[in-house]
């Protein structure tokens, strides 16, 4: 299709320049002109990218430091409140987050970050995330009492006062709290990370430059010193199956990975629900929310303070356990079991969710809470309520697919029908998905569905390629 539209437009502005020309009366040979407009053009299509480029540099050099800004902070409340408090500021060397599409988050999330200039008001930064934090909101748990989670986010340091605005939103998609606070890149409160102190790390798959690729470090959990090696071999095999899946494969060279060997001083993790508790680096356990398969961590700060003078903007954790479990938040992270069975489709299944902001596909018919609801569209962007279904996958539907879809006569592993087909965010009614089956649906199926891996293809180009071309993409 590319290639015909391609061959089209050149031949309409062959004709336009041949007989432009030919009425100045300044043409002898029409392929010459053919030939030598058709190399122009070629030029440009090859120039006009590296141009749109430039033009982002020029706007990260102008507003930024090559440095980064982590701002911690705590956000407390409980079902029906929600408190935000600035923690701490930091600064360390290099900024390793997107280089484009600075302005603009990927997707909406359940918060959002942003920079403004004060002189001038100006968006300098943007992004979205979701925390643990809001999800335990939905518990019956916060219904009873308050609790506090820790937060780290990411910015490229300013070369001049800047104002954050950090927001949350429920999941009525309605704003419940919003700070404010001033950072002044002079202001001798901002504490240096060291980056002497940085974990063990190697390199395990480089596609290229940092400042054009995303860089994804892999960190140990419930690793001794003495099983440093086991880590490096584990963390090699997630970084193979993770690229083995579309569209990561065919992206792989947008990408690099880093494994982080930090060291624990006891091996495995815990797991509350048979009695097992150990110390570890990142204090990761098992029964979050007293479910006993949704293995999490609260020390975030921690784990930013092990990845100092590293690469890094995404990031998974390798738990040294067998034990049946993962979690994987929105801009996050992903943690997962790295000797379970089922390690590598977990893994890449939350990865789904921390990288590519995707909704899981399973239901159940006795969820405590309901995360979606009539009238209010998920920002996931492989699920629906149908609200506003011409934002989702409506343009990928053939003609005539009938709205929701019958699943009659397909088989539960079916991929090749998308549809909309109902249940999904773990709700059997009210929330639609493109496929019978799906990485976020099962642990059996080998891939992605379309829908998904249309999906996780915006995320990577809004990451590398600028908006102007990633339109084309």
């Amino acid at each position: 299709m590319r290639q015909q539209q391609y061959a089209q437009s050149c031949d309409n502005i062959d004709h336009l320049f041949y007989f432009t020309l030919q009425r100045m009366k300044h043409i002898k040979h029409k392929s010459f002109w053919i030939w030598s407009n058709r190399f122009f053009t070629v030029m440009l299509f090859a120039v006009l990218p590296h141009f749109v480029y430039a033009m982002e540099d020029a706007f990260l050099g102008r507003w930024f430091c090559d440095s980064t800004l982590r701002v911690d902070y705590t956000f407390t409340g409980d079902a029906l409140h929600q408190y935000i408090s600035l923690d701490e500021i930091r600064s360390s060397e290099g900024w390793y987050g997107r280089r484009v599409n600075m302005k603009v988050p990927a997707l909406r999330g359940n918060g959002m970050v942003k920079m403004t200039d004060v002189a001038t008001g100006d968006t300098l930064f943007c992004t979205s995330f979701s925390t643990l934090f809001q999800e335990w909101q939905t518990t019956e748990e916060a219904t009873r009492h308050s609790k506090s989670f820790e937060n780290v986010f990411l910015f490229p340091m300013p070369r001049r006062d800047a104002q954050i605005e950090v927001v949350l939103y429920d999941t009525h998609n309605r704003q419940t709290a919003r700070f404010t606070h001033l950072v002044t890149p002079s202001d001798i409160l901002i504490r240096p990370i060291d980056a002497k102190h940085a974990a063990p790390h190697r390199s395990i798959f480089k596609g290229g430059d940092s400042k054009g690729c995303i860089d994804v470090a892999i960190v140990a959990e419930g690793y001794t010193e003495a099983e440093r090696e086991l880590f490096y071999k584990d963390a090699e095999t997630i970084c193979r199956e993770i690229r083995r899946y579309s569209p990561f494969s065919e992206h792989h060279n947008d990408f690099n990975f880093t494994a982080v060997a930090l060291e624990s001083r006891e091996s495995g993790v815990s797991i509350p629900h048979e009695h097992l508790w150990k110390n570890t680096a990142l204090g990761a356990s098992f029964d979050t929310f007293y479910s006993q398969r949704y293995l999490t961590t609260l020390r975030l700060k921690k784990l930013h303070d092990s990845l100092a003078g590293i690469p890094y903007e995404h990031i998974i954790i390798l738990a040294n356990t067998d034990n049946y479990g993962g979690g994987g938040i929105y801009n996050s992270y992903t943690l997962s079991a790295a000797h379970n069975p089922l390690c590598l489709p977990v893994t890449v299944h939350e990865f789904g969710h921390s990288f590519g902001g995707l909704g899981d596909e399973y239901f159940y018919d006795d969820q405590y809470e309901q995360f979606y609801f009539p009238g209010i569209e998920p920002w996931e962007q492989n699920l629906t309520t149908l609200a506003e279904f011409e934002k989702k996958w409506q343009d990928m539907l053939p003609d005539g697919t009938s709205i929701p879809t019958q699943c009659e006569g397909l088989a539960e592993n079916d991929m090749e029908h998308i549809g909309v087909y109902e249940g999904g965010g773990y709700q059997s009614k009210g929330v639609y998905r493109a496929f019978i089956d799906c990485r976020m649906k099962t642990n059996n199926t080998k891939r992605f569905c379309a829908v998904c891996e249309r999906a996780i293809n915006r995320i990577i180009a809004h990451q590398t390629v600028p908006m102007e071309q990633s339109h084309k993409r």
